[in-house]
Formats: C-alpha cells, sequence, structure tokens
C-alpha cells in the first residue's frame, strides 16, 4: 500500500483529504505541522508526502529541503494557494515532484500523487515528461518566451508592455497565445512547465 502523508495545519482540510484519498491501497497518515511529521515519519514502502506551503513553524519549504539535504527523496507534492507563482517556483526549485493549488479536485490531487509515485521509481517517464514540457517551451517565439519569463516574475501587463515598448493588449494577446500553446491552465501550472523544461538532469533550474 502506498503511504500518503498529509502535512497541514489546517484540521478541516486534513480531514477532507483523508477522505479523498484514503482506500482503495492508499492509507494517509495526518501531521499538523512539519515538527510534528519530523518526529514521527519512518520511510518504508512507496510514500507520497502533501506539504502546505504555510506551515506556522517551520514551513513546508523548510521542511522539503530539509528533507532533499538529509538525503530523503520521497516524492513531495506542495499545497500552495492559486496565484502562488513564487512559491510554485520555489517549490520545484527545492525538489518538490509538483504542487497543487487549492482549491483543488480530487480528480486533480490523484493523477498529481500518481504521477510523482510513477516518476519517482520509473526515469523514463520522468525523462519523458521534461521532453515533452521542452517540446511545449521551444514552440514559443523569441518574443512570447522574453513575455512568459516576465509574466513569471510576477511583472503584470501594463509593465511588460511599457518594458517592451508595445500596447498592454498585444501583451495580453501574447500571453493567450502561451497558456494555448503550453497547454497551461493557469500561470503556476505554467511556471512547473518551464521548470520541467529547464531541468538539466541534475535537478538544477
Amino acid at each position: 500500500a502506498t503511504t500518503i502523508h498529509v502535512i497541514d495545519d489546517d484540521a478541516l482540510l486534513r480531514d477532507s483529504l483523508r477522505q479523498a484519498l484514503d482506500g482503495e491501497d492508499r492509507r494517509v497518515v495526518e501531521y499538523a505541522s512539519a515538527e510534528d511529521f519530523l518526529a514521527g515519519f519512518r520511510s518504508s514502502g512507496p510514500a507520497c508526502l502533501l506539504i502546505d506551503a504555510y506551515l506556522p513553524g517551520m514551513s513546508g519549504m523548510d521542511l522539503l529541503h530539509r528533507l532533499r539535504q538529509s538525503g530523503d527523496m520521497t516524492p513531495a507534492i506542495i499545497i500552495t494557494g492559486s496565484s502562488d507563482v513564487p512559491v510554485a517556483v520555489a517549490a520545484m526549485r527545492a525538489g518538490a515532484a509538483d504542487f497543487i493549488e487549492k482549491p483543488f479536485r480530487r480528480a486533480d490531487l490523484l493523477a498529481s500523487i500518481g504521477q510523482a509515485l510513477e516518476r519517482a521509481q520509473d526515469g523514463g517517464k520522468l525523462l519523458a515528461w521534461r521532453q515533452q514540457a521542452a517540446s511545449h517551451v521551444a514552440g514559443l517565439t523569441a518574443r512570447q518566451r522574453q513575455i512568459m519569463d516576465m509574466v513569471l516574475a510576477g511583472h503584470p501587463s501594463k509593465n511588460i508592455a511599457a518594458d517592451l515598448g508595445i500596447s498592454q493588449r498585444t501583451v495580453e494577446k501574447h500571453r493567450a497565445a502561451i497558456m494555448q500553446k503550453t497547454g497551461s491552465r493557469s500561470l503556476p501550472a505554467l511556471a512547473r512547465l518551464v521548470l520541467v523544461a529547464d531541468w538539466d538532469g541534475a535537478g538544477n533550474v
């Protein structure tokens, strides 16, 4: 059975995650803080971590750093808010297998966990994911790539327009084309795609 470790200080969210994930050879273990998790976690058999980015005390990112530094490579999915692009980017750079935005659907969460476990066990699947992401990014024009980098750095459209000497409407058109070409439904999803595409194999971006 796969053990899903849920690390979140929100008891209601932990409860709903347990209801969504328990069963079908999945077992859910809950922790209210990173400190609780570190005190109680024992790695045995297939496992996946669901970590809230905004834990009180040691944050979700700090926990992820701590685990990776100690050599623990259990796949981890970071839970973020809906528009936390910088947090999503930092999570992937810190070694998260994925991130999921609140509010999330059960199907999306199960898919994310399944893919994280598969990629952790099968290097070929991980490589295919990276190659697919790279081909999506390669389909962008130089101008689209430039605008995408500025969007992901947190610049609003009107600032991008001013910096590049083009109209805000043109920037918005490029943004729409970028989302369509990459198949990204949200900015954090676009950030994930770019980070995966840019990986150098050593986990560096």
